[in-house]
């Protein structure tokens, strides 16, 4: 795995759209840019494809507990991309039923700050 650091620029938004079980129906170009996967590679694939192994299980345990009580869920994120570099992100995971009746989440990510970045990653390495 590279430590190879990503860096999202200010005005970065990265949108994924994921099916109930949390395979990706889309993803915009900026969250196929940063990943490095296509979005032919990635629809139908499960979202942890871009799971960095440095994120804590209680995380995402956390993640799923909340959004499918039907409320968005926010928090800082270390993703993985293709050839195993990171980036950090502060996602916003929203429940949502689509216009043909089925259900997913939509995932809004932007730039997390260094500071925010420094602060995750301590605790992070507590909850591992």
């Amino acid at each position: 795995m590279s430590s190879e650091e990503l860096k999202l620029d200010l005005s970065s938004f990265l949108l994924s759209e994921t099916d109930e079980k949390g395979l990706i129906r889309y993803a915009n170009d900026e969250f196929c840019r940063y990943s490095e996967f296509t979005l032919e590679e990635l629809v139908g694939k499960p979202h942890n494809v871009v799971r960095h192994p440095d994120m804590p299980k209680a995380a995402f345990e956390d993640l799923w507990k909340t959004v499918q009580s039907g409320k968005p869920w926010k928090g800082f994120v270390k993703n993985r991309s293709k050839t195993g570099k990171y980036y950090w992100v502060f996602a916003t995971v929203f429940p949502f039923s689509s216009c043909d009746g089925s259900k997913g989440y939509i995932s809004c990510r932007r730039m997390a700050s260094q500071e925010e970045i420094e602060k995750y990653e301590k605790l992070y390495k507590t909850m591992n």
